[in-house]
């Protein structure tokens, strides 16, 4: 599984570095320009509205990917996960949720951390950890504390 978040995250990379060249061009007419850059006669307006359409196209695929391959298969980003390659695996560990908890460049799943507790709370994972986590001869806790966002 490792390899394969890795991959994800390579490919977001390019997709942020296209959408951060975009933006920062845009960003160049802006100070240039101003809103002049959005008249159809400035000799900026062309580049102004490809970089424009070029900059909402690289986040459109910077969503799908997340959306499809992280956040539809289950996986959790914390407030600054996609910029610090930081991912959430909901599971069960003695009849509470809680979250399994990897960051970029980490070789395995070592971690872990309460709802609350965050990438600050992380705590590496025991065999008893491993034992006890996601056993399904538990009743299954109330879900409502994941903060999952809806998935369309």
């Amino acid at each position: 599984m490792v390899p394969t978040l890795e991959e994800i995250f390579e490919r977001l990379d390019v997709y942020r570095t296209v959408w951060t060249g975009r933006y920062e061009r845009l960003q160049m007419l802006d100070a240039m320009w101003g809103e002049a850059v959005e008249q159809k006669t400035n000799p900026d307006h062309e580049e102004f509205l490809t970089q424009r359409r070029e900059l909402q196209r690289a986040s459109d695929t910077i969503d799908s990917v997340v959306q499809r391959d992280l956040l539809g298969q289950g996986l959790r980003f914390p407030a600054g996960g996609l910029e610090n390659g930081i991912l959430d695996f909901p599971t069960t560990l003695e009849g509470r949720w809680v979250y399994l908890c990897w960051r970029r460049g980490e070789v395995q799943i070592s971690h872990w951390h309460e709802l609350e507790g965050g990438f600050r709370g992380r705590q590496e994972l025991t065999d008893e950890n491993t034992i006890a986590m996601g056993r399904l001869d538990e009743d299954i806790p109330d879900d409502s504390g994941l903060d999952f966002p809806p998935v369309s």
